[in-house]
């Protein structure tokens, strides 16, 4: 497996729209995209470009909201109700590929690989097996698949 570019880091958050003020007030982020639901992962999902060089975007920040009361990130949120930080994520050329060799070192799957926000496939890795950092691993988008919205 070869591993790729850090592609986002995901903040939870009780409110994406104080993160929006916040990551523009404080931190002077001038792109973001139009948040959108995910109601199959029951979140609410929102990126913000951060500058690279030469004029091209550079990681983003994924901020993750609940939908609802049954939404996956809620016990993130009980325990730190500000947000924070949930997990990071890296691009890989293939998803089978990387899937597999993750297995085969002992690493922990949490769930299917399935369709992330950027409309390619991933999946996670448990954080015990990741020096306590969730991980979620994300085919490279393809020529004109990267999600922008």
């Amino acid at each position: 497996m070869k591993l790729g570019r850090l592609n986002h880091i995901g903040i939870a958050t009780p409110s994406i729209a104080d993160s929006i003020a916040h990551y523009r007030d404080a931190m002077g982020a001038t792109k973001f995209h139009t948040p959108f639901d995910m109601p199959e992962q029951g979140v609410k999902v929102c990126f913000i470009d951060t500058p690279g060089q030469n004029g091209t975007f550079g990681t983003q920040i994924e901020l993750i909201e609940p939908l609802d009361g049954n939404s996956p990130i809620n016990g993130f949120l009980d325990k730190n109700p500000l947000g924070g930080q949930h997990h990071v994520c890296f691009e890989v050329p293939d998803i089978a590929e990387a899937r597999a060799e993750f297995e085969g070192q002992g690493k922990r799957i949490l769930g299917p690989t399935r369709i992330g926000a950027h409309g390619t496939p991933i999946f996670f890795v448990h954080p015990k097996d990741m020096q306590g950092v969730l991980t979620e691993i994300m085919e490279t988008p393809k020529e004109g698949q990267h999600w922008s919205n």
